[in-house]
C-alpha cells in the first residue's frame, strides 16, 4: 500500500447504491402492483440462472439491518429507488398508503442514523399496468411518472433534500426495447428512440414538481457513460458514432443542447425515423427536457476501444461469469479508472453542471466466505481504490465532484443475469439471507472516516 494522494472537500458525501428491485423482494406484499420486471423475471428464459425478483435480499423485511450495515459502515448517503407499483399499483390512481410507509420509515431510520436519502424515483421497474398501455413508448406515461414523482414529493419532500428522477435511461430505453435483454423484452431500434425521449421529457416535466413540493430540494438525473477512445486511427468515424448513440443522445439535450445533429441524420439515414425531425418530438419538449438541474449523477464502471462495425454495441470479447483476466471485472468490463477522470473532466468542460456525484462505481467478483467467514475481495478493492484515486484526481482539477456512491450494498440480483453477479460491499447467501460485510466494507469504511485519505492500493 501507499499513502493516496487524493483529497475531498469537507462535507463530501460518501454513500453505498441500490435499487428497489434488486433488493426488495416482497412483489405483493402489503398491496405492492407487479411491474415489468417481476413479469420478465417469471418470463422462461429471460434470467440467465433461472431466478425472479420475488425474495432477492429480502429487504422489504430487513430494511433495519441493512440501515444497520450502512450506520456501521459509516456512509453519510444512501441512494435508493422507489418501486412505483409499490406506491401506485397500477402506475396511476389511488396511492398505495401502506407501500409508501414502507419509504417513510426508512427515510426516518436513515436520517436518524445520520444518513441522508438520496431517492431515485425510477430505476426501471415500471408497473405492468402501464406496460400493457404501451409503456414508456406511449406519451401518457410521461404524464403518469410526473404524478408518480408528485405523490413521492409530496410525501418525502419535507425530509428528503436530495432527488434523482432516473437511473440509466439509455439502459431502459436501448437494453428493454432495442436489445430485448431487459424488461419489458422489445426489439425495435425505433421504439427504443421514443422511449429514450419519454423518458427524458418526464425526467425535464418532473423536475418543477418535486421543487414545488420540496423547495430546498437538490434535483437531478442518474446518466451512465461508456467513454471510449479509437482503437485505431482508422477507427475515429466509429467512435464519434458510438459517443453520439451511447452518451451524447443523453447528456446533450439534458444541458439543453438538443439532440446531437449527427446522430439525428444517422438515425434518419438508418431507418429509424423518415422525418428530418423525429416524430417523437413535439413543440416545447427539448426545453422541458433542459430543465436546469442541480446536480448531475454519473453512472461509471468502465471505458471502450471502439473499432468500426461495433459502433452500436458494447462488445469486449469477455464473456460476463467468465474467468475474470488481469484488468477485467467479471461483467467482462474492462477496468480503466483514468478514463474516469478525463471524462468527468470532459463533463465539466461541456456541460458545466453544478455538481456531480458519482451515483455508481462497483465491480462484479464472486468472491464468498472462506472456512472462518471471512470474503477476502481484494480485486474490488484495488477497483474501488483506483476509481476513488481517479474522483480525487479529477476534483483536484477542479471538477465539481461533491460525493461517491459505491454500488453496491449487497450483493443483489444483477438484472437479467439473476444471482450470476456478486456488486455487493455485503455477501448475501441468497438462500438464508444472511449477511456478511466483505473485506471491501472494512476498507470502504476505513476510507470514509479519513474523508477519502489513507492507504490506497
Amino acid at each position: 500500500m501507499t499513502t493516496s494522494p487524493r483529497t475531498f472537500p469537507p462535507g463530501f458525501a460518501w454513500g453505498v447504491a441500490t435499487s428497489a428491485f434488486q433488493i426488495e423482494g416482497a412483489p405483493t406484499a402489503d398491496g405492492k402492483g407487479e411491474s415489468i420486471w417481476d413479469r420478465f423475471s417469471h418470463e422462461p428464459g429471460r434470467m440467465l440462472d433461472g431466478s425472479t425478483g420475488d425474495v432477492t435480499c429480502d429487504h422489504y423485511h430487513r430494511w433495519e439491518e441493512d440501515v444497520a450495515l450502512m450506520a456501521e459502515l459509516g456512509v453519510t448517503a444512501y441512494r435508493f429507488s422507489i418501486a412505483w407499483s409499490r406506491v401506485l399499483p397500477n402506475g396511476t390512481g389511488e396511492v398505495n398508503r401502506a407501500g409508501l410507509a414502507f419509504y417513510d420509515r426508512l427515510v426516518d431510520a436513515l436520517l436518524e442514523a445520520g444518513i441522508a436519502p438520496f431517492v431515485t424515483l425510477y430505476h426501471w421497474d415500471l408497473p405492468q399496468a402501464l406496460e400493457a398501455a404501451g409503456g414508456w413508448r406511449n406519451r401518457d406515461t410521461v404524464d403518469a411518472f410526473v404524478a408518480y414523482a408528485g405523490v413521492v414529493s409530496e410525501a418525502l419532500g419535507d425530509r428528503v433534500e436530495n432527488w434523482i428522477t432516473h437511473n440509466e435511461p439509455w439502459v431502459a430505453a436501448f437494453i428493454g426495447h432495442r436489445d430485448g435483454e431487459f424488461a419489458p423484452g422489445r426489439t425495435s431500434f425505433a421504439e427504443a428512440l421514443t422511449v429514450a425521449h419519454h423518458l427524458l421529457l418526464s425526467h425535464g416535466q418532473a423536475v418543477p414538481v418535486i421543487r414545488a413540493n420540496s423547495p430546498a430540494a437538490a434535483v437531478g438525473i442518474a446518466l451512465d457513460c461508456r467513454p471510449a477512445t479509437p482503437a485505431t486511427d482508422k477507427d475515429a468515424a466509429a467512435q464519434k458514432l458510438f459517443d453520439g448513440f451511447r452518451n451524447r443522445w443523453f447528456f446533450d439535450p439534458v444541458f439543453g443542447k438538443g439532440y446531437p445533429a449527427d446522430m439525428v441524420a444517422a438515425y434518419r439515414k438508418a431507418g429509424h425515423f423518415e422525418t428530418p425531425r423525429p416524430p417523437f418530438i413535439e413543440a416545447g419538449d427539448m426545453a422541458d427536457i433542459a430543465a436546469p438541474i442541480d446536480f448531475l449523477g454519473v453512472n461509471y464502471y468502465t471505458s471502450l476501444a471502439i473499432r468500426e462495425g461495433h459502433e452500436l454495441t458494447e462488445a469486449t470479447g469477455v464473456p460476463p461469469g467468465a474467468p475474470a483476466p488481469e484488468g477485467y471485472t467479471e461483467m467482462g468490463w474492462p477496468i480503466t479508472p483514468a478514463a474516469l477522470t478525463s471524462y468527468l473532466g470532459h463533463l465539466s468542460d461541456e456541460y458545466a453542471p453544478p455538481a456531480i456525484i458519482i451515483s455508481e462505481n462497483g465491480a462484479s467478483y464472486s468472491d464468498g466466505p472462506d472456512d472462518r467467514g471471512v470474503v477476502a475481495d481484494d480485486r474490488r478493492i484495488r477497483y474501488l481504490s483506483r476509481h476513488i484515486d481517479a474522483v480525487g484526481s479529477a476534483i483536484s482539477a477542479g471538477v465539481p465532484v461533491t460525493g461517491y456512491f459505491a454500488w453496491s450494498l449487497l450483493d443483489n440480483l444483477e438484472w437479467s443475469r439473476g444471482f450470476t453477479q456478486r456488486f455487493g460491499l455485503v455477501w448475501v447467501d441468497f438462500d438464508t439471507q444472511q449477511r456478511i460485510p466483505k473485506q471491501s466494507y472494512y476498507w470502504y469504511k476505513d476510507v470514509i472516516a479519513a474523508n477519502g485519505g489513507g492507504d490506497a492500493i
